[in-house]
């Protein structure tokens, strides 16, 4: 499975981004999916996640912010930007498990992982 990022780019604060994730190869296998994010110097984080039934699942910073979706039949994962501020500044990861019961909070539980879309806010 492979995982493509892309809708990342240059904003000011209080604009918005849509951010997509194509998945190709084995798509098949693919159960929960989410997004997270990296600042220079922190450590990834989680931003949203999604099962395959539609559960989301947000980090307090950008819950009534952001909003994940995913469209099984296109085989995209799509995390909409609102309101953005200059600490969401930060490379977004779209994240994929492999099987039932993957997935989750934390990193560990995602297989597959694409190659990130930088997100700058200006102030």
């Amino acid at each position: 499975v492979q995982l493509q990022a892309s809708g990342g780019g240059l904003v000011q604060a209080g604009g918005s981004l849509r951010l997509s994730c194509a998945a190709s190869g084995s798509i098949f296998s693919i159960n929960a999916m989410g997004w997270y994010r990296q600042a220079p110097g922190k450590q990834r984080e989680l931003v949203a996640t999604i099962t395959t039934g539609g559960s989301t699942n947000y980090a307090d910073s950008v819950k009534g912010r952001f909003t994940v979706s995913r469209d099984n039949a296109k085989k995209r994962l799509y995390l909409q930007m609102n309101g953005l501020k200059p600490e969401d500044t930060a490379i977004y990861y779209c994240a994929a498990g492999s099987r039932p019961g993957r997935g989750g909070t934390r990193t560990e539980g995602y297989d597959y992982w694409g190659q990130g879309t930088q997100v700058t806010v200006s102030s």
